[in-house]
């Protein structure tokens, strides 16, 4: 699979060295492509974005790009260490960056990006020098492809989804953090973000919410509503129950529908 995929790439960037000549050209091929590509002047310059990269970065114009980004002064890049290898393909050969992590933040204050829709973006990526008839670069390719995209909205839901089916339980964090596929300590503060409350509080608002159609049940005394809901009826769910509907249980029993 690894002798395709490195095939594939050797394919895209033939095809790439085949355009120089016909900048025009290069520049609608390199625009229908679904990948992002982002390409440099031999100092670093950006010169040309395609689209895929507007859209992934959420950028309204490939002016706030071109001409205005260079690869070798950004702090981001300079802070992996990797800026040496980079250099590499400045000077004429191919270098592949496997699973580097995108530096959304940075990238959100730069262009001033409210918000993205995802959280973490992981991508392989490949650069290579475009090479003219004396073998000199005259430009260098940056070819991005997302290995692992966690988009918050997603892991969030599949948590709630999670906490509704196991209300019954007692709440678990790490079984929940495991449901959203990300670390315990991650997953926490994405819910708040997203959510403006803890994943334990989200738990007992739904739990609450079941006791509380438990209640209206009045074949059922409060001790069995709260059974029912695998929690015990004493001073301290009382407490629980009040400080989040403002009631006491009994109370909330005699409220009119």
């Amino acid at each position: 699979m690894g002798s395709n995929v490195e095939g594939k790439q050797n394919n895209i960037m033939e095809s790439f060295q085949s355009f120089f000549r016909k900048e025009e050209l290069l520049a609608k091929v390199i625009d229908c492509f679904p990948y992002p590509i982002e390409v440099y002047a031999p100092d670093g310059t950006t010169v040309l974005v395609n689209e895929a990269i507007l859209e992934e970065y959420h950028v309204s114009s490939p002016d706030m790009i071109v001409g205005k980004y260079n690869v070798f002064k950004d702090p981001a890049v300079i802070a992996t260490g990797l800026l040496p290898l980079l250099k590499r393909a400045f000077q004429g050969e191919t270098v592949f960056y496997p699973d580097v992590k995108v530096p959304l933040e940075e990238i959100a204050d730069r262009y001033g990006i409210k918000d993205f829709d995802v959280e973490a973006v992981y991508q392989d990526i490949t650069v290579f020098p475009i090479l003219d008839d004396m073998k000199r670069v005259i430009y260098v390719v940056a070819f991005l492809i997302n290995r692992r995209v966690y988009r918050g909205k997603d892991e969030i839901e599949n948590a709630k989804e999670y906490m509704e089916n196991q209300w019954l339980d007692r709440f678990d964090a790490d079984k929940t953090a495991k449901a959203a596929c990300l670390s315990k300590a991650y997953f926490t503060k994405l819910f708040k973000k997203h959510t403006g409350i803890t994943p334990h509080e989200y738990y007992t608002n739904y739990k609450i919410s079941k006791l509380k159609e438990k209640l209206l049940d009045t074949n059922l005394t409060i001790a069995q509503a709260f059974a029912a809901c695998n929690m015990d009826y004493n001073g301290h769910s009382a407490r629980v129950f009040k400080d989040k509907t403002g009631v006491s249980p009994s109370e909330y029993r005699k409220m009119p529908e």
